[in-house]
């Protein structure tokens, strides 16, 4: 029963009281008024209309009218139809946003009511205790959220999707798909924020291993033996900050319930199912779709990001490994042997001590402080092109 409906149904049986009370002298039509929360006048209409038709005269005929602004039943028909047929599974606010986009008017609450009159979607629980969440960095640049989520984005394949956002404004910067979340993804989300923004102030994410190393789990971070990851945001500048419960990265968490309740939909009604495509997806549709839904302004005017004029980030967001070159003027990594070439600087570089740095795509190259020596290709092979421009 709908609360109108309900509250004509209370005030039939209060006025019969309250005519009961007036008819046996016990109540003036003032007193009998007052009881029912309105004046002596309506009190007596009330009085005219209860002994010319009873109980049902005292029905308020507006509730059995259609509203003319009601929408027309083809057009609720039409909605949700295409539900049924097109979007099955999708959750209300994604719909709603994919209606407007091919121009639908309506409001939200008309297409939940809708489709929830039709029993195509549930009507939602009652919410939990409310929660107070952590108040958002004043500008933009202040603080930079990671983080990766495991999911069946397309059907038989699980495959990680790598955010990183900014914490002031929830603006997805970085968006893309990879095998397996580790190093050279974490690499590449702040590889792209740089580029497009600039440098930030501090880094937001969970305790994975290839963030922090954690002597005992559950426990701490060493803030002091770094990964490699650590040690190019040091390089950087950038303060690393980790979070101790999912609970600590909430704007992430709900960020990725949205993701997995919309893209596995998009995906599939763009009959996609290979990453490649997929990434382009993200880039082209999904991602400028998200930020202008979701992203917010930021509390302050202004921005923290500053411009990267460091030189090369290749070689900072990279993995670095120390080696000391052999008697044969080689260096042993892993199961290669990266022979270093004759220089004009020095004779050879046995015993000294060298780095070796793997770059995304798999190339290595060999460094003395911060001379670049030689560059290889992922099987160690010297570059030879590379070798002339470092000459």
């Amino acid at each position: 029963m709908r609360r109108t409906e309900l509250l004509q149904e209370i005030r039939k049986m209060r006025f019969e009281e309250a005519y009961e009370g007036w008819n046996a002298g016990r109540l003036t039509q003032v007193e009998a008024a007052q009881l029912l929360g309105f004046c002596e006048r309506s009190f007596r209409r009330y009085v005219l209309r209860y002994e010319a038709g009873g109980l049902e005269g005292l029905l308020d005929r507006r509730l059995e009218q259609a509203s003319n602004r009601r929408a027309p039943v083809d057009e609720v028909m039409a909605l949700t139809e295409r539900y049924r047929s097109r979007h099955s599974g999708w959750n209300v606010k994604h719909f709603h946003s994919w209606y407007q986009r091919e121009g639908g008017t309506r409001s939200y609450t008309w297409v939940k009511k809708s489709l929830q009159d039709a029993e195509l979607v549930p009507r939602a629980a009652k919410r939990g205790v409310h929660r107070k969440r952590r108040e958002r960095r004043p500008l933009p640049g202040m603080m930079i959220h990671q983080d990766g989520s495991t999911h069946e984005w397309v059907p038989g394949a699980l495959w990680d999707l790598i955010v990183t956002m900014d914490d002031a404004t929830s603006e997805h910067v970085s968006m893309f798909f990879v095998e397996e979340e580790g190093t050279a993804s974490s690499f590449r989300g702040v590889r792209e924020v740089i580029d497009t923004r600039g440098l930030f102030s501090s880094f937001y994410s969970d305790r994975g291993s290839h963030y922090w190393h954690t002597p005992e789990a559950g426990g701490k971070v060493d803030k002091q033996n770094l990964t490699q990851f650590g040690r190019a945001m040091a390089q950087l500048s950038i303060e690393m900050i980790a979070a101790y419960s999912p609970e600590a990265r909430g704007r992430s968490e709900r960020a990725f319930a949205t993701h997995q309740g919309r893209l596995p939909q998009e995906l599939a009604l763009a009959g996609i199912t290979d990453m490649a495509a997929a990434n382009r997806y993200l880039q082209a549709v999904y991602l400028p779709a998200f930020n202008a839904e979701f992203a917010q302004p930021a509390m302050e005017d202004g921005s923290a990001f500053v411009p990267w004029v460091g030189g090369s980030l290749d070689d900072i967001l990279c993995e670095q490994h120390e080696r000391t070159v052999g008697a044969d003027n080689c260096v042993r990594f892993e199961t290669l042997i990266l022979q270093i070439p004759a220089d004009r600087h020095r004779c050879h570089y046995v015993k000294a001590k060298v780095r070796v740095h793997r770059y995304a795509n798999g190339d290595l190259a060999v460094f003395h402080g911060p001379r670049k020596l030689a560059d290889y290709n992922p099987e160690g092979k010297t570059i030879t092109k590379n070798l002339k421009q470092a000459a």
